[in-house]
């Protein structure tokens, strides 16, 4: 949803302003893939490049006054974000606090489940979920079970939040609503509703593959055993009702009305407030361990995690400054006037990884080179899930960097880089095979 440079706009490209600004973001980046060894939060680095970046853009480009509006209409970009995130962390906080993760918990090793099979599980979970209910949220939902699941055994939290992400991304490639990059495509009628299922195989493809190596390193043993007994709240099941009718909220205002679906979650977020008010009143004057039971939601929006949302500011700003430079409309057309149809979208999914797939994706519809259909279903699957090769690639990695810090990591997603390459290579030949004119 990043603009690129506007049609006819100076280019900054090859200049020593250019070449600065684009230094910056490289220098920021770095710093965030080295987080485990320098032990400093993501957000810091880009959130300093961003200042710095459009520090450049406006003493060095031609802008002039424009650059305010500029900025203003990148951060709206944000703000739609950063709405939709805090309310997603926001029931995320508030289920864990009516303790329906350690419940599940409980089930699942009272089931007597395996790591490997509670592993499986979670992915399949995460692959189907992730259509309806977006990638983001749906790796949040299951990571939470992951990390509460897992305890102190670290790489088995590592393996597992790594293939949650790759499915959610995988499952939310065939969805109009699975991923910002699908809702593109689909408002920009590049295709249509139901042509999205043509991509479930490949998405199937690219998650199975590398979950199956993965899985071969995951043991057969069972989970740490329960040291107490879980009960949940009286009420677990009406903050779980809220937050499915939240995102049906967030799914109905984009569809029915034509609204962004953020202000579907914030509406749902009232669902929320005025039933901790309510909840609030009635355990008004009882004994601390009851009241305890009553959702403070100001207290779960406390707790939402604001090193992930910075970092999503800090990126979308940077990002945004060198597309006013013109580095996405430069490096867009010269992708597909040199590499062709095929190739370029291969090389997008690679792209999306390393800068985040929403700019990336606006930018090729912003150059809106003419492709078939098949062409653009590729374009959505490697966009969608090409960013699973990096933890920092998509926003389900990122919000899980977040929620599991120190036991999920750029470094231990890295690891697993070469399976999930494989898995993206073999979704795009099984896409091939299904598409007759993919190569056109």
């Amino acid at each position: 949803m990043i603009a690129t440079a506007a049609a006819g706009a100076t280019s900054y490209v090859g200049t020593p302003v250019g070449y600065l600004a684009l230094a910056i973001f490289v220098l920021a980046y770095g710093l965030v893939v080295l987080e485990d060894v320098l032990k400093m939060k993501k957000s810091k680095p880009v959130v300093f490049a961003a200042g710095l970046i459009w520090i450049v853009v406006a003493a060095g480009s031609s802008l002039g006054k424009e650059v305010n509006g500029k900025v203003m209409h990148h951060l709206a970009e944000f703000a739609a974000l950063f709405m939709f995130l805090t309310v997603a962390m926001t029931y995320i906080n508030a289920i864990a606090h009516q303790r329906v993760f350690l419940a599940l918990n409980a089930w699942l090793v009272g089931k007597g489940f395996s790591l490997r099979t509670i592993f499986w599980a979670t992915g399949v979970l995460a692959f189907w979920i992730s259509p309806i209910a977006d990638n983001m949220t749906t790796a949040l939902v299951m990571g939470a079970v992951v990390i509460t699941v897992g305890g102190s055994n670290v790489r088995f939290i590592a393996t597992s939040c790594t293939s949650v992400v790759i499915a959610a991304n995988a499952g939310g490639a065939f969805s109009p609503f699975g991923d910002i990059t699908t809702l593109m495509v689909w408002e920009a009628e590049k295709v249509s509703t139901f042509t999205f299922l043509q991509l479930m195989l490949p998405c199937v493809v690219n998650w199975l593959v590398p979950a199956f190596l993965m899985s071969l390193t995951i043991p057969k043993e069972k989970p740490e055993p329960l040291k107490h007994q879980v009960v949940m709240t009286k009420d677990w099941w009406i903050v779980v009702l809220l937050f499915l009718a939240t995102i049906a909220t967030a799914v109905f205002f984009h569809m029915k009305l034509h609204l962004p679906p953020f202000l579907g979650m914030t509406t749902g977020l009232g669902y929320l407030l005025v039933f901790g008010y309510f909840q609030q009143t009635k355990y008004a004057g009882v004994k601390e361990e009851e009241s305890d039971e009553a959702t403070d939601v100001f207290k779960h929006i406390e707790d939402v995690e604001w090193d992930t949302l910075l970092f999503f500011f800090g990126v979308i700003l940077c990002v945004g400054g060198l597309a006013e430079l013109g580095f996405l409309a430069a490096a867009s057309t010269g992708v597909y006037d040199q590499l062709g149809a095929f190739w370029a979208n291969v090389l997008i999914g690679l792209l999306s990884a390393v800068i985040d797939n929403v700019p990336v994706m606006f930018a090729v519809l912003g150059m809106d080179p003419t492709m078939s259909v098949s062409q653009w279903l590729l374009v959505t699957l490697t966009a969608g899930v090409g960013g699973s090769l990096l933890a920092v690639g998509s926003a389900a990695g990122v919000a899980l960097l977040g929620a599991a810090h120190g036991k999920y990591t750029f470094v231990k997603h890295l690891r697993w880089t070469p399976a999930i390459a494989l898995g993206y290579g073999l979704s795009i030949c099984v896409h091939a095979l299904l598409q007759q004119h993919v190569f056109a």
